[in-house]
């Protein structure tokens, strides 16, 4: 039987960080503009004044100390307050194609593979910048791999998603190579004007390599299992596709339009999803809790990922077994557990068992069990 695993792994990150103190200073000169503009209706009632925000506030909700994305210039302008991104000609690579490009060359160096030796290319992530052509024919195009490639979309949970579709189809035997890349420009889609989110999302690309672990050329990960789940809510929405433009009356700065969160009830109906979604994975696989050396979860909040650790472990996780890096890149939706996983997981020894899971918009969770080989 045929054995996926992966064998490489590639982070591109922005080159432009925004603190929380940053942030805070732009959201609230937004804000003291705002109340100003509108005082007349705030004094007579009609309309609520908007809150100030705080760093504190920012680290006590999330655990969030800072963000990279790929333009802050915008996104500190009170008057703005939304990423600069130039639109790119027919004729230029597109901007996800290029983080995808970067991402994956790492990944193919650190497995000691070249992209003609791949059969597919899979770009999983939240957001895609065009419907078609699929992004993921263009890095295709842009890498020079052979095969095929396609798009793919299950919001935060896109990344463990394309790994199982990958995984399978090397299980099947109808590849031998792929890349899953998720290039996630999250602050596009971000209301940056919104209190309760502001500061909830940063840009980044992730890639990983999986091949039939009999092909494998150094230490690698062989996947032991994969499981995906999904569950219809409206709790975690964004409304921006294509019929933005197709409004009668021409609005299309609409906060609907944006990521929307109803975080209560997501904390409410999330949490117990996942947790349960993970021990029942394990307890199929007859993986008892000690036997986990390293869970890389999403990461969109450190409340969330400690009471899931802590769920599925039976206490709290000790230093090292569930590392967090939302404090260095926030959430950047399907990526999350991927970094992670590439800049945690190299220490584990041959037979350790770890397993990356991603959850959120759907709603969506998807883990995967792997083994150190």
């Amino acid at each position: 039987m045929l054995h996926a695993a992966i064998t490489g792994t590639g982070v591109f990150t922005p080159s432009q960080v925004i603190t929380n103190d940053e942030l805070v200073a732009a959201f609230n000169a937004y804000v003291e503009r705002y109340n100003a503009e509108n005082a007349d209706a705030i004094a007579a009632g009609t309309l609520a004044p908007k809150s100030p925000s705080s760093s504190e506030f920012i680290v006590n909700a999330s655990g969030i100390e800072q963000r990279f994305v790929m333009d802050k210039s915008g996104i500190l302008d009170p008057a703005v307050m939304h990423p600069l991104l130039r639109q790119r000609g027919d004729d230029e690579p597109s901007i996800m194609a290029e983080m995808a490009v970067d991402a994956c060359a790492k990944a193919l160096e650190k497995a000691g593979r070249t992209a003609d030796q791949v059969d597919a290319v899979i770009v999983a992530a939240s957001n895609h910048e065009r419907a078609y052509p699929a992004i993921a024919v263009e890095v295709q195009d842009l890498l020079g791999t052979g095969g095929f490639g396609f798009d793919m979309n299950v919001a935060c949970s896109s990344a463990t998603f394309g790994i199982q579709a990958a995984a399978d189809m090397i299980r099947a035997g109808s590849i031998s190579k792929a890349l899953v890349v998720n290039p996630e420009i999250c602050s596009a889609h971000l209301e940056w004007r919104d209190r309760d989110c502001h500061f909830i999302f940063g840009d980044v690309c992730t890639a990983v390599l999986l091949e039939r672990d009999s092909d494998a050329q150094g230490p690698h990960f062989t996947i032991r299992s994969t499981r995906c789940a999904t569950q219809f809510s409206n709790n975690i929405r964004n409304n921006n596709g294509f019929l933005r433009r197709s409004r009668p009356d021409g609005m299309t700065d609409r906060r609907d339009m944006q990521f929307m969160q109803e975080g209560r009830k997501v904390f409410k109906e999330v949490l117990p999803m996942v947790s349960t979604h993970i021990q029942n994975h394990m307890a199929d696989e007859g993986i008892a809790a000690p036997a986990l050396k390293r869970l890389w979860l999403h990461q969109a909040n450190k409340t969330m990922n400690d009471f899931i650790g802590k769920k599925v472990l039976g206490r709290a996780p000790e230093p090292g077994e569930q590392p967090n890096i939302l404090q260095d890149y926030a959430n950047t939706s399907s990526a999350g557990s991927i970094i992670a996983f590439s800049k945690f997981s190299d220490d584990l020894a041959p037979g350790d068992l770890g397993l990356i899971c991603s959850f959120g918009a759907g709603y969506s969770v998807g883990s995967v069990v792997v083994e150190r080989a």
